[in-house]
């Protein structure tokens, strides 16, 4: 008799725990973590009067704390809005041709911000593991953006640049600790393009067309609700 008992315990368990471990309609989860942005490796040319310069932008890595906030509608479909801090990147000018005698110099900082509001689909199983899928879309905002001293020197001022919309995609898994907490990890990519422009000399003439397109890499702990 005992032993039938612990059995049916036993299998209780078994049975009632990917249940429990299970994403039901109206589960609201809060992440926090860290998350990198790395922007395309690719480089930018620089226009100067609306002509080629033959001077190009790189724009470098940065990881910031990152937070993100997720309201499932069913056990599958779920939606996502990620937010973080303010991300500050450096971005270098390659004058190979001696146009303003910068090569490899630091030109200036800006600062963004990258929300973005996904759509998740998760894929049934029985694992602690929940693999989902995301699309959605991102306006990025920019501020702060500032030259250095160098080539504030050489006369370039006034740097701006435009927000910009776009669309990202996602993949990405929890995996369940408990019925509350889990690990999340995710890779996305987002399509951020910016218009830059700035002043040489006292006159608008420099403009580039900045291609960021992250690949955007989030480790966090998450809390369902």
């Amino acid at each position: 008799m005992v032993k039938n008992i612990l059995t049916l315990s036993v299998l209780s368990v078994l049975v009632l725990t990917p249940v429990a471990l299970a994403n039901q309609a109206g589960d609201i989860v809060i992440r926090g973590g860290i998350t990198s942005v790395v922007p395309d490796t690719g480089k930018t040319r620089i226009l100067l009067r609306g002509a080629d310069s033959a001077m190009t932008l790189t724009v470098d890595d940065n990881t910031q704390l990152g937070l993100n906030f997720v309201y499932f509608y069913d056990s599958n479909w779920a939606f996502e809005l990620l937010a973080a801090t303010p991300f500050t990147h450096d971005v270098t000018i390659q004058d190979k041709n001696s146009v303003l005698g910068v090569d490899g110099a630091l030109l200036g900082k800006i600062t963004q911000l990258p929300p973005t509001l996904s759509a998740l689909y998760y894929f049934d199983n029985d694992s602690k593991f929940k693999p989902y899928i995301g699309l959605g879309v991102n306006y990025t905002i920019f501020f702060d953006e500032k030259f250095e001293p160098a080539p504030k020197s050489l006369g370039l001022t006034d740097l701006q640049l435009e927000g910009s919309f776009g669309f990202s995609a996602q993949i990405g898994s929890d995996y369940h600790i408990t019925d509350k907490w889990h690990i999340n990890a995710s890779v996305r990519y987002i399509d951020i393009q910016s218009d830059a422009t700035f002043d040489v000399g006292g006159q608008n003439i420099g403009k580039a067309e900045i291609d960021v397109d992250p690949m955007v890499y989030s480790l966090m702990l998450g809390y369902k609700f």
